[in-house]
């Protein structure tokens, strides 16, 4: 008897670990892709000064380079086609490994919208990551036909500033009590910490433009940016709204000096935008955030006024406490994930079939 029991209890918490583990993922299409680029000529580089070390000789002569191009990976599910899919872009000093597993090993919120039938897009910003950056300046300093103050300035964050600028704690290395981000992992998220090189792009951001074209390839998406890309979308949309079937904002300053066709323009397209927790608990230069969360309800009244679809999402005012600046990987984040859902198939989805 004490034997079959003890089978018996074995085979139930097998059934139960195995229901705990999320079923197969199950996909119609994965893949990468470019949008957007130009050429740019580079001029033959001069010879290397006399006595020059050969490591100051040039690799390549002058000749033609693609800048500006924006690296894409997607996965489509089986029934992705019922919905609107997801574009899903990181903020400063990060790439779109932002979306996908969490620093402490749980599911993203790739995974996750994937797996409720969202076709999901990643796309690391122009001048990251696989996207790539113009390098030319740089190497004119190098050769010595710029002089090194041209230098375009490269943003890297250090684990400091990001504790601040992401509100773990009020100070480095206190995390606030009810912080939602998983601490114990805080290291593997500085690892995802590379430099920034927007400082090399012309204005518009390539960026903007690249995702209005992304929208316009996939026949109308959902637009999302954190952070630094935060407002991204809503710039994209201004560039060419045709595609754009709604925007998700996350964390950001908002433009509250758009002009009024530009406002008439983004009040066409639904907008959630989503703060998280201790907005004005971190001192410092860092103290952005109750600002930037001021601009962007601003910039909702402004859209709202226009006859638009806008809407705040102050997670705190939901009774939902400790969300960082990373909601995407903290704890909750699939708690996160959902509201985001909802929102989408309320304000996003039931249009799309209209």
């Amino acid at each position: 008897m004490k034997t079959g029991y003890w089978i018996l209890a074995l085979l139930l918490a097998s059934v139960a670990a195995a229901q705990k583990q999320p079923k197969p993922l199950v996909l119609a299409e994965q893949g990468s892709f470019f949008v957007g680029g130009v050429n740019k000529t580079l001029p033959a580089p001069p010879p290397p000064a006399a006595g020059a070390p050969p490591s100051r000789a040039p690799i390549f002569p002058g000749g033609d380079i693609t800048i500006n191009q924006m690296y894409v990976q997607y996965q489509i599910p089986v029934n992705g086609a019922r919905h609107v899919p997801v574009v899903m872009v990181h903020g400063c000093c990060l790439s779109s490994k932002t979306w996908e597993t969490t620093p402490d090993g749980r599911m993203g919120w790739n995974e996750y919208f994937v797996r409720k039938d969202r076709p999901v897009y990643l796309a690391d910003q122009v001048s990251r990551a696989r996207s790539g950056f113009d390098p030319s300046t740089f190497n004119a300093v190098k050769a010595g036909t710029v002089p090194p103050s041209e230098l375009p300035n490269v943003l890297d964050a250090s684990h400091q500033a990001a504790w601040a600028i992401f509100r773990f704690g009020p100070t480095y290395g206190t995390p606030f009590p009810d912080e939602q981000f998983p601490m114990n992992a805080v290291d593997e998220l500085y690892k995802q910490m590379i430099p920034d090189l927007n400082s090399v792009l012309p204005m518009p951001n390539p960026t903007w433009t690249n995702m209005a074209a992304l929208a316009v390839k996939l026949k109308g998406a959902i637009l999302m940016g954190h952070s630094e890309s935060g407002f991204f979308p809503e710039q994209a949309a201004i560039i060419d709204p045709s595609g754009v079937k709604g925007i998700v904002s996350i964390e950001m300053p908002c433009v509250t000096t758009l002009k009024p066709a530009e406002i008439s323009t983004l009040a066409k397209i639904p907008i959630l935008v989503m703060f998280g927790d201790h907005l004005g608990d971190v001192q410092g230069p860092f103290n952005v955030w109750p600002g930037a969360f001021d601009s962007c309800n601003t910039f909702i009244k402004q859209v709202n006024d226009a006859g638009g679809d806008a809407e705040m999402m102050s997670l705190p005012k939901m009774g939902i406490k400790g969300n960082s600046h990373m909601l995407m990987q903290d704890k909750n984040n699939a708690q996160l994930a959902d509201l985001i859902l909802a929102w989408t198939d309320k304000h996003v989805e039931k249009r799309a079939e209209r």
